[in-house]
This record gives structure tokens, C-alpha cells and sequence, in this order.
């Protein structure tokens, strides 16, 4: 059985309707059938009412791509590009402008598309995936499109080529949301989460900040999809006289400082899903500015074409456009500039279900926790919803968010006859009753600089927590969206619980709490990584400094990398060699007990995280005791949807912890990246969830390597 259990993990996708793609095709290939689906059939219920009354549709036709195209129809022609896309007659730019984004970053992009083709393999079937509340969800779909004539409805190939995938990935994604009448007006958020599972973070031009090409340059550093949007207005046409679509979203690609005059000025790039039309002002396509500037970079920035792709100044973009969205898979803030090195924990809570509110006060008492522990510039809290079930009544466009909650400070108690906390971030307290807030729809923030002294220490063996709420007197504006929303702020140290709320409907969401951790370099302490290892640059120049001939590492160049690179303290806080030799077994997909720089990238995100869990549930640097291994893997992001017994627990902690019940910060890389393996494993083995039949040679190479 030679496979790698990291390898199993990163297949690790649920089905959508039960559909399997690769059993599905099979059958149609044994048989020579095209695939037809049957769960999205190709009638007007695919299409759905609002369309087709909207739109006054007729004669439609569902068509196969051989039969649309005037050549040989493309999955991918010369790779994907955001002027591949043509919007059609949905309403749905806030899904193509995401799209557009998704385009210029192949690590998300390679997430969404597979590798699939119109010859190699054909069985007029294609799968795509997206993020939803925690897990990524493949759709499987055929390649039947809606047409009148030989006029598309929906996204459509450009004249001088036939590539498909974005009209295919438009029906997969219409199909996940029930119908293309769900892709017609909707929130930027929404796709660009669904296309990522980052976080979104909503700049309001109107306010925008004085540095605003700083942000959207670090951004693009980053690699983040930006996006933006023009308010509605009254105008009597779509297309305003200025070359605007009102109420429409765009892509934003770049931004620079270029050459005028004697000065310099500041322009954004921006891209139209509708492919032409295109704004008519200052830094327009054919404009007197690019005439009249001197900037070396002109041929590399300016290209006069029809293609939705224009340049304006920041200045016209901010008295355009309502808002800026980024998305990133971790916060980056940007309230200083550049601010690329920071790092960040994330507590994730899956599945959870808020209840509806009752006249007598709040049925649902549950309350996520949170701990600020060192102080720190700017934004370092951001709590993030996303909310799953939604009534039929929030199709409606101006229904509000589904849920609104509150942030609180906590004062912890301690005593025997208080209610079980249970696990770490999730109670159950009677106090909430007192303290519901009948403010606005928002988020309640305690802008107390009090710090709460030894929260979570010091508890006596068989006491247990029992928080006290202090009223919030802050509040931040929510944003609207019907399925996520993100809201970024400043608290001081101490201890905190978010408080979600629901007026009309029970609630199913997802909640995550991005924490920012303070400057490694205060860290430097046993058993500590000495700086963070997040940038490309620094890690790739490790790797190939201690790599064999600069291609492969074996373990006992992994534990000198580690060890040198990394740690500092006494030799009991280092890696030893076998704890090498488990985690290169643990990223080994080649199985030839090395790794290669592809290998070494993904242990190095994981060591990331493990610092991170480290250093934001330690009682005191360096120290992190066995009791909170349970802590631990609730904190770290690759553990999501990952929970053990609290038997195993205990076993866990004797085998991970010292004399002194203290875990290092090796034991603890050692035993989240193997709970990760071991149990996406079973997942992947296990045919109903419950139990897996391996051979004994399957069950040896499975446990005795890995």
C-alpha cells in the first residue's frame, strides 16, 4: 500500500448529492454514454422562476460544448485568465468579479479546478469544488448549457476561443446553490468565501484610508482576491455616462504609483465580467493622461484593448466605487501599511446552532471563548460567521444577515457548584439571560482597558469555570450579506466570549476567531520557534541549504534544519531523531523517505500553525502543560472537524507530556500532524464512517511507516 496518509487528507471532500465523479464516469465509459444528471436536470427548474420571469426565456435549448462550439471545444486553452470570462444574463458579476480575482492566484485556483479535458477520458462529465462552512464539496455535473439559438444564456466562451471551464464552474456553482436564479444578484463575501474558505475584509471607500494604494498593493503581495462594487443609482441605463455599470460588481488587479507631470499619481486596475465596457474618465483606455505621461513602465501597464480591463485614479475609484472586499485565508490588516509578517491562531467552531429568541429572553445560552493575551498594534481580533440552513425567506434581496451577536468581556469565577465549561470555548451560562442587548443588529465590543489577571491559571483540581459578563458598550456596523460575515477590531488582554443571537429562525454557522500573535522575536525561549516561518523566501533558502545536491531532505538534515533553524534551549526542548523520522514519514508522498521542497512547504505551513497553538494557549512562554492539548487541537486549523475522546485524551498525555505533565514544543508538532493523518485517514478508508477492512500488509505499511 504504498500512499501517504497526507495524501489521503488533501482528498479528503464531501460528495455532493452522494455523486461520486470517477465511478460516475466509469459507467458512462463502459457503456459509451454521455453523462446526463440527473439531480440537475436540464429543464427549466435548473434555470429557476426569478430568471424566467425576469428574462422572459423561451425556446430554450440544453446543448453539449461539441455541439456549440465552431472547433474543437477546450477545457483550458493556454492556461485560465480572467478574460476567459463573458458574463451572460444572470445577474451574478458578484461571482464572476470573485472569479476574475481567483484567476491571478493558482494556489486557490488549483482547489477549484480539476484536471479534466474534452478528449483524454470525455464522458461529458466535470467536477468542481468549493469551500462551504468548514469543507470543501465536490459537485459533479454535466456539460449540457442552456442556449436560445446559438445564444448563450449564461457564461459564455469569447469568439476567438472555445475554452469551457468557466461556463462549467458557473453551472457547478448554480447547481451547489439550487439554481442559476441563486447566482442572480448576490454578495461579493459569499463567493469569494465559497471560492477560497478565506476571510473577508470590507473597506467602505467612502471612509477609505489616505494609504488605500498601500493596502491594495500589499494585498496583492499577499495574494488576495480584492473585489469591488458601485452603488445603485437612478440613472435610467445600467451603463452610466461615465462608462460604470451601476450597482455592479468588479475585479480589482493591481495598483501603482506612475509617473505625470512633475508629480506622481496614484491608479488602481480594474476588470468588467462584462468584457467591454469600460470607464471613460481620467487614466480610461485611450486617455490623455497615458499620452502625456513619461513613466518607463507605460508599455508594461498600458494596453489599449477591449477587453474590461481599464485603469482610474484612486482618487475617481473611491468617488466610484462603495467598497473594497479582500479576501485572504488568514487576516492580513492593514492598518499600518505592510504588514505581511504578522501571524495569526485560529479557534474554529463547526456545526454549531443558535436558536430562535422566545418572548421570556434568549433560548440559546451558548458562548464561545476567547483569550487576548499580550498586547498588540491594531486590529488582533477577527471574528468571522458563516451561516448554513437559511430559511427560504433570505432568498429575498434586503433580508438582513441571519444572525447578530455580541462580544463580551469576561471576569472568570471558579467554584465547585458552577455549570461545566466541558471543553475549552463553548458553555452553557444562565447569566446570558441578563445582558441581552436590545441594540441594533451589530457587534457589541467591551472597549474596557481592564486586563483580567490570571485567566484560565490557577484553577484548584475539581473546580470549574463560571464566567461573568460585563455589559458591552462598544458596536461596529455588521455588513451586509446573506451567508458571512467578518467583523475586525482592537481588544486589550483578557478574557472575552462571543455571544451569537437569533430573532426569528434556528441557525446553523460556522465560527471563527482569528487571533494575532504578538511579536516572535519576545518568544525566543526554550522550545520556541525563534522567528516566524512564514515567508517563501526565507523558507525556500533553508530548505536548500541543507538539502541533498539542493533536491531532497532526509531526516537527520530535517532535524539539523530544525533544530538550528528553528529552536533554541536545552537539548530535552530540541527534535530528536526519531520525532524527525515520524514527521518526514508523516509528509513522505513519494514514500522514498525524503522530502522534496513540495513535501517540505506543506510541513513547513503546519509548523506554522503548531507555533502559533503553541504560543497562544502556553500558561507561560515555553511552558505548555498537558492539560491543554485539548486546547490545542481546537485551536489548530488543520485539525477542523477533528475531535478525540476524552479517553484518548488521557492517553495522549502520557504519551506526549514529560514527568512534569509539560508537553514540548517537538511532542506537540509530533502528535497534531499525526492526529491529522491518522484520523483523515480512517475517513478515507472507512466506506460508511464507522469501521475499515484492511489486509494485513495494508494494516502493517499503514502503521509501522507512517
Amino acid at each position: 500500500m504504498a500512499h501517504n496518509q497526507e495524501l489521503l487528507a488533501e482528498t479528503n471532500v464531501i460528495k455532493f448529492k452522494d455523486q461520486d465523479f470517477n465511478s460516475l464516469r466509469d459507467r458512462c465509459l463502459s457503456r459509451g454514454w454521455l453523462f446526463e444528471d440527473e439531480t440537475f436536470p436540464a429543464m427549466a427548474s435548473s434555470i429557476g422562476q426569478k430568471l424566467l420571469r425576469e428574462k422572459f426565456f423561451s425556446n430554450i435549448e440544453w446543448k453539449r460544448p461539441q455541439d456549440l462550439s465552431n472547433g474543437s471545444p477546450h477545457f483550458i486553452l493556454e492556461g485560465v485568465s480572467r478574460f476567459d470570462i463573458q458574463q451572460g444574463k444572470a445577474g451574478d458579476c458578484w461571482f464572476l468579479a470573485a472569479l476574475g480575482s481567483l484567476t491571478q492566484n493558482p494556489r486557490y485556483l488549483q482547489k477549484i479546478l480539476m484536471v479534466q479535458s474534452f478528449s483524454h477520458q470525455y464522458a461529458g462529465i466535470f467536477r468542481f469544488r468549493f469551500w462551504q462552512c468548514g469543507q470543501w464539496v465536490e459537485v459533479v455535473i454535466d456539460d449540457r448549457l442552456p442556449v436560445v439559438g446559438k445564444e448563450y444564456l449564461f457564461v459564455h466562451p469569447r469568439n476567438d476561443n472555445q475554452e469551457f471551464w468557466p461556463c462549467l464552474l458557473e453551472k457547478a456553482y448554480a447547481k451547489l446553490l439550487g439554481s442559476y436564479s441563486h447566482l442572480h444578484k448576490g454578495y461579493l463575501p459569499d463567493a469569494l468565501v465559497d471560492l477560497t474558505g478565506g476571510v473577508v475584509n470590507t473597506i467602505h471607500l467612502s471612509s477609505s484610508p489616505s494609504h488605500l494604494l498601500t493596502v491594495v498593493k500589499t494585498a496583492a503581495m499577499e495574494g488576495s482576491l480584492m473585489t469591488c462594487a458601485t452603488p445603485n443609482r437612478d440613472t435610467g441605463s445600467a451603463v452610466m455616462a461615465n462608462g460604470l455599470v451601476s450597482g455592479h460588481a468588479y475585479t480589482v488587479t493591481r495598483a501603482e504609483q506612475i509617473q505625470y507631470r512633475k508629480g506622481q499619481e496614484e491608479i488602481i486596475c480594474l476588470w468588467n465580467p462584462w468584457g467591454k465596457t469600460e470607464w471613460k474618465g481620467r487614466w480610461s483606455d485611450g486617455s490623455r493622461e497615458w499620452q502625456e505621461t513619461s513613466d518607463p513602465r507605460k508599455s508594461q501597464l498600458y494596453e489599449n484593448k477591449e477587453d474590461g480591463e481599464f485603469w482610474m485614479s484612486c482618487q475617481d475609484f473611491q468617488k466610484n466605487f462603495s467598497h473594497l472586499s479582500i479576501c485572504t485565508q488568514t487576516p492580513i490588516t492593514l492598518d499600518y501599511g505592510n504588514t505581511l509578517r504578522e501571524r495569526w491562531s485560529l479557534k474554529v467552531f463547526m456545526n454549531q446552532v443558535v436558536l430562535r429568541n422566545t418572548p421570556g429572553g434568549l433560548q440559546s445560552k451558548a458562548h464561545y471563548l476567547f483569550y487576548v493575551q499580550e498586547q498588540t498594534e491594531g486590529t488582533n481580533v477577527v471574528v468571522s460567521f458563516t451561516v448554513t440552513g437559511m430559511p427560504p425567506s433570505m432568498e429575498a434581496e434586503k433580508e438582513q444577515f441571519p444572525l447578530n451577536f455580541q462580544v463580551f468581556q469576561v471576569t472568570p469565577r471558579y467554584g465547585s457548584q458552577s455549570p461545566s465549561l466541558g471543553f475549552p470555548g463553548l458553555c452553557c451560562c444562565p447569566l446570558l439571560q441578563c445582558y441581552t442587548c436590545s441594540n441594533a443588529l451589530g457587534l457589541h465590543v467591551i472597549s474596557s482597558p481592564d486586563r483580567v489577571q490570571g485567566a484560565g491559571k490557577g484553577r484548584r483540581a475539581g473546580e470549574q469555570f463560571h464566567p461573568t459578563f460585563r455589559s458591552p458598550v462598544q458596536s461596529i456596523n455588521y455588513q451586509h450579506s446573506k451567508r458571512n460575515f467578518t467583523a475586525s477590531f482592537h481588544l486589550n488582554p483578557g478574557t472575552y466570549a462571543v455571544v451569537p443571537k437569533k430573532q426569528r429562525y434556528e441557525t446553523g454557522f460556522l465560527l471563527r476567531i482569528f487571533l494575532k500573535m504578538p511579536d516572535s522575536d519576545r518568544y525566543r525561549t526554550s522550545g520556541i520557534l525563534n522567528e516566524s516561518p512564514s515567508e517563501t523566501g526565507s523558507q525556500q533558502s533553508i530548505f536548500y541549504r541543507y538539502a541533498q545536491q539542493g533536491q531532497e531532505i532526509d531526516a537527520t538534515q530535517l532535524q539539523s534544519l530544525l533544530n538550528q533553524e528553528l529552536l533554541t534551549g536545552p537539548p530535552g526542548d530540541t527534535f530528536s531523531l526519531d520525532q524527525c523520522r515520524s514527521i518526514l514519514a508523516l509528509m513522505d508522498l513519494q514514500v522514498n523517505g525524503r522530502l522534496n521542497q513540495e513535501e517540505f512547504t506543506r510541513l513547513w505551513k503546519r509548523l506554522v500553525t503548531c507555533q502559533c497553538v503553541f504560543q497562544n494557549i502556553q500558561k507561560s512562554p515555553g511552558v505548555l502543560l498537558s492539560s491543554d492539548l485539548g486546547s490545542a487541537i481546537a485551536n489548530a486549523d488543520f485539525l477542523a472537524g477533528i475531535s478525540i475522546s476524552d479517553e484518548l485524551l488521557g492517553l495522549m498525555t502520557l504519551r506526549y507530556s514529560d514527568p512534569a505533565h509539560r508537553v514540548s514544543f517537538p511532542s506537540l508538532v509530533c502528535f497534531l500532524m499525526r492526529l491529522e493523518a491518522m484520523a483523515k485517514t480512517f475517513r478515507n478508508l472507512s466506506k460508511d464512517g464507522k469501521g475499515l477492512y484492511l489486509t494485513e500488509t495494508e494494516w502493517m505499511n499503514l502503521v509501522m511507516y507512517n
